[in-house]
């Protein structure tokens, strides 16, 4: 094992689990992980606790006890996750005071069915902050253009918000824009903007995944060259659009009265083609005041292999726009590729939604007692 992780935390990056279950938590592997690995926070999403619940590792008892109260599938499905939530955000809770909020945190995901209603994405927000209750909790909405202005309303109400599904450098600056515009209300409303925190999910291996199909469709040697450069490229300039923005008047003037910068975090770090090295999406990718949310395989990569060689970001913008405007060049556009899997991103968590809302539904009739 190389030390891969803590050089990684020293240069400025959180490092993150892109995962979370009950067994997880009670077997004490979060807490092994937050030891042994440098893990300071949990981000989870429909698909995880879909897999999680559907496993059915520690969830039995809990199920039987919602099948006897015959509670509608709906609330089951936010008492399980909830309840996860609010446990591994206390397992987390020494880094949380250690950090003084900034990490140490839980995020959970509105329902994705309502990705494109701002009224009741800010509803459900409110509902999951009570329903958690714990101060190092996240609510994750996503960037979409409905929930863009649902983003600014739950800062402004100061719930501290992980804005995740990004994939556009034009939507990233909206989203800041977003962020920024609810601490302004927060101030207005009397808030303490020094306990509002947000990170920003900016995604990163479907870009490559989505660009790379295209790139193989087109088969030139141009083409070939232009392979697995978009996802890192687009995301260092979207560290470039972070520092000018909190680089800028705007932000000063909410800096001054204690606010918190919105972090990048990068997203989708795990690898999806094996022709690239399992770690590039972390090595390449290092830069201070980030997070980064790994799968575990990732994140065990990482310890045994990966290369952190100090801050591999800053510095490279010529470079990663040439990467994008050759993609450009060979016919690929960038617009659409971004908007096609914003879409997809969309589709995927609502599909596991209903998936788990499926299999507990199947789990609540197998255990619900006998009628009298």
């Amino acid at each position: 094992m190389t030390d891969a992780l803590k050089r990684l935390s020293d240069e400025g990056v959180a490092i993150w689990l892109d995962d979370l279950s009950r067994k997880r938590i009670t077997s004490g592997n979060l807490a092994e992980l937050m030891d042994q690995q440098h893990v300071v926070g949990v981000t989870t999403n429909p698909s995880i606790f879909q897999k999680a619940i559907s496993a059915g590792d520690g969830y039995e008892t809990q199920l039987t006890d919602l099948a006897t109260r015959r509670v509608s599938v709906e609330e089951a499905v936010r008492m399980i996750t909830t309840a996860d939530v609010r446990d591994a955000a206390d397992v987390l809770r020494p880094v949380f005071d250690e950090t003084q909020g900034q990490d140490g945190r839980v995020s959970i995901e509105v329902d994705p069915r309502l990705a494109h209603n701002t009224r009741a994405t800010v509803a459900e927000a409110k509902q999951l902050a009570w329903l958690v209750d714990r101060p190092n909790t996240f609510i994750k909405i996503p960037a979409t253009e409905a929930g863009l202005p649902a983003i600014t309303e739950t800062i402004a109400r100061g719930i501290s918000v992980n804005v995740t599904l990004i994939f556009s450098l034009e939507r990233y600056r909206k989203v800041m824009d977003a962020y920024l515009s609810g601490l302004e209300k927060a101030k207005d409303a009397g808030l303490d903007l020094s306990k509002i925190y947000s990170v920003a999910s900016f995604f990163v291996s479907r870009v490559d995944t989505e660009i790379d199909k295209r790139l193989d469709a087109l088969g030139t040697d141009e083409a070939k060259a232009a392979r697995g450069k978009s996802a890192v490229a687009n995301a260092r300039l979207a560290y470039k659009a972070y520092e000018d923005v909190f680089g800028g008047d705007r932000w000063a003037a909410l800096d001054r009265v204690q606010a918190n910068k919105q972090r990048p975090l990068w997203a989708s770090t795990g690898v999806k083609d094996p022709a690239y090295r399992d770690t590039m999406y972390v090595d390449d990718l290092v830069a201070p005041h980030t997070v980064n949310t790994m799968p575990e395989a990732t994140l065990d990569a990482v310890a045994e292999h990966g290369a952190v060689t100090g801050d591999t970001v800053r510095g490279t913008y010529d470079q990663a726009r040439a990467d994008l405007e050759a993609i450009e060049k060979l016919g690929i556009s960038y617009d659409d590729v971004v908007q096609v899997l914003e879409d997809e991103g969309v589709e995927k968590f609502k599909t596991a939604w209903t998936d788990l809302l499926k299999s507990t539904e199947a789990e609540l009739k197998r255990l619900a007692p006998s009628e009298d």
